[in-house]
């Protein structure tokens, strides 16, 4: 059993960098390269949510160090983020950053988030 265990704890350590940083990493030099923008918009909001839960993290890590399984929840959500079978980033982001966005930009006299391309892809199909 202790080999089984050492095992799992080598794969959790490869699987949250791999599919946080190296994966999407990759995608979105791909986005980058690729001629639609469609792509570049779910890779730019997956860094947005990133780097958030990144400072969210820092802030609260005295209260997540008591949760146990913390690091494997946060894998988690990631991966729903990264999956190009979900779009989760690009559902986040549309469903409530471009809203925040909207409300505080408008109190701040800003004119934020009226254009987006997934709106528009989703509205021609």
């Amino acid at each position: 059993m202790g080999h089984f265990w050492t095992l799992l704890t080598h794969l959790n350590s490869l699987a949250g960098p791999s599919i946080m940083l190296l994966y999407p990493l990759y995608a979105s030099v791909r986005a980058i390269e690729s001629p639609s923008k469609l792509d570049d918009e779910q890779w730019l909001a997956y860094w947005i949510l990133y780097s958030f839960l990144t400072l969210m993290e820092m802030v609260a890590e005295p209260i997540l160090y008591w949760i146990p399984i913390w690091y494997q929840l946060k894998v988690a959500f990631v991966a729903w983020l990264v999956l190009p079978q979900f779009q989760g980033a690009s559902f986040m982001y549309e469903k409530f950053v471009r809203e925040q966005l909207k409300k505080y930009g408008a109190k701040m006299g800003k004119n934020v988030g009226v254009h987006s391309p997934l709106k528009e892809r989703h509205a021609t199909e």
